[in-house]
């Protein structure tokens, strides 16, 4: 089913999005902060007319940005689509957020008679330009129907969580506590191996195939052997991410040693300027902090 489509939020995981749902056949609006980015999607087959004029046309909006603010502000803010989208259309929200903000959504949307589906991302930017991603879903009926078009464009696998907003994202905070501490212990066993002679290919090669390898090794791992820390995910985003699964902790009286540590790797990259900069790059502190040389550093 053609659908006129936007995704607000260009960014290496929204772009791809875009991408997919125009190869689906879809009309797409893309647009970004950053005007290079819109230009981009659009001299790449994307539509050049103005999307805010053309909300009250849009069937699924894909709000794919940072975190709960941006995420409120684009569907509420001064500028917000959901006053100007007709009734009946769907808002997907993308971003990492906590359960009750989720809840808080799709509670504004339908008063505006617009479906909310709680639909946190995960797979990454390739995935995510090949239509493969995962979507940890949760929403009424009536959303997922207005939705699956835009689904079935974007992903290879959608998990079906529950009938209202909130189990989606809580789904996404259990996946982010496993993937940031996956990144850091990553980071950190490749650069012990450093310690006792073992080369970062030689990890890669090895661990990748023994029973202490994830897929967040086989991913980063190679990044840092490589010497390349192009952003495919930013170091930036764990503190947020890593925040919120712990104020979700927090919430339900739950202790997460673990996640705090791994937390606090992420913050020491952050202050060593090493936020744009890949997720793996968390190995530099490590390598830091022992004198270490990876790969690609003088």
């Amino acid at each position: 089913m053609h659908q006129n489509v936007t995704v607000i939020g260009l960014g290496s995981m929204g772009y791809g999005m875009a991408k997919s749902a125009l190869a689906a056949g879809h009309s797409v609006w893309g647009s970004d902060l950053n005007a290079d980015q819109t230009a981009k999607f659009q001299a790449e087959g994307g539509q050049t007319s103005d999307m805010a004029q053309n909300l009250d046309q849009i069937d699924a909006a894909a709000v794919v940005v940072l975190n709960a603010a941006q995420t409120e502000s684009v569907m509420f803010g001064d500028h917000g689509i959901v006053a100007q989208m007709r009734t009946g259309a769907v808002v997907l929200g993308c971003a990492t957020v906590p359960p009750e903000f989720a809840k808080d959504m799709e509670a504004r949307c339908a008063a505006q008679g617009v479906h909310y589906l709680d639909a946190p991302i995960s797979g990454g930017s390739i995935k995510a330009a090949h239509g493969q991603l995962s979507i940890m879903a949760a929403g009424t009926d009536q959303a997922f129907a207005a939705a699956r078009p835009l689904l079935d464009a974007i992903a290879e696998t959608v998990f079906e969580l529950g009938d209202h907003a909130g189990p989606g994202s809580a789904m996404k905070a259990v996946n982010q506590l496993l993937a940031g501490v996956h990144i850091a212990t990553m980071a950190e066993a490749l650069t012990f191996g450093m310690t006792q002679g073992v080369s970062p290919d030689d990890f890669v090669k090895v661990i990748s195939k023994c029973a202490g390898t994830s897929w967040m090794l086989e991913n980063r791992a190679p990044h840092i052997a490589q010497g390349d820390y192009t952003p495919h995910s930013q170091v930036n985003i764990w503190p947020k991410d890593l925040g919120i699964v712990l104020d979700v902790a927090k919430s339900a009286q739950f202790s997460a040693p673990i996640t705090a540590v791994a937390l606090q790797q992420f913050i020491a990259a952050a202050g060593m300027g090493l936020g744009a900069e890949d997720d793996a790059a968390v190995a530099k502190v490590y390598a830091r902090n022992a004198g270490l040389t990876l790969p690609g550093e003088a």
